[in-house]
């Protein structure tokens, strides 16, 4: 078992504007990363006894689990907030910063998939409870999937069954992002693959982090085990 965490950190690198120019109650939101979703993939991946991969800047530096053509790479805008560092980048600035973070990552993502057989990979990140002006988000857990429902349809079965979870498939987004990180190292090869979204609110200490990946961590096994007989 694999571990990611696209949106891991808020940090933003030497070399760039302190903060992106953004006030510090900016950056401590889920605009520049995904809270909680770090802690979860540590405990997951100790559960495992496997390997975690996780960025190291701001998904507003740059966001990894983006296609190196989409149009959201550099946020300008998101929830409210201006980013200003990003507003007027040019494309030799995207560029650099594809290639300083971005790439960087997914070749390290590449050779630790590459390192393993049969590699399964499970992607996490966490979401908000409201956007502004939107209306509050009911689920405490999603499961993102694209075409290959392999191992996201058994781990929606096992997830339900848990009488005390709103569970969404593919909400609070669709696992349907062509480019992403899942659609490059696990779909486009054929590997077992999920992405699991948590509400941030629920895992935003050290302990609901380790409760979390606790409870998940046979949860996924056991879905792995269904997905591969």
């Amino acid at each position: 078992m694999i571990c990611l965490c696209d949106h891991a950190t808020n940090t933003v690198p030497a070399g760039l504007p302190a903060r992106l120019g953004l006030p510090q109650e900016d950056m401590a939101r889920h605009i520049a990363y995904d809270i909680g979703a770090e802690g979860v993939t540590r405990a997951l991946a100790d559960a495992f006894n496997g390997p975690a991969l996780m960025s190291r800047f701001s998904r507003l530096v740059i966001d990894p689990n983006r296609g190196e053509d989409d149009p959201t790479l550099l946020m300008r805008l998101y929830d409210g907030s201006i980013i200003p560092a990003n507003r007027t980048a040019c494309q030799l600035e995207r560029e650099r910063r594809l290639d300083a973070y971005h790439r960087p990552y997914h070749n390290a993502a590449a050779a630790l998939v590459a390192q393993r057989e049969t590699p399964v990979i499970v992607s996490i990140h966490s979401f908000t409870p409201q956007l502004a002006g939107r209306p509050p988000r009911p689920w405490h857990v999603g499961v993102l999937y694209a075409h290959d429902e392999r191992l996201a349809a058994p781990l929606l079965l096992r997830l339900r069954a848990e009488s005390d979870l709103c569970v969404g498939d593919n909400e609070p987004y669709t696992g349907r992002l062509p480019g992403d990180t899942m659609e490059r190292h696990a779909l486009t090869h054929g590997h077992l693959h999920v992405l699991i979204e948590l509400r941030n609110d629920l895992i935003s200490t050290e302990t609901q982090q380790q409760a979390w990946a606790a409870r998940l961590a046979p949860i996924i096994t056991t879905a792995v085990a269904d997905a591969e007989t």
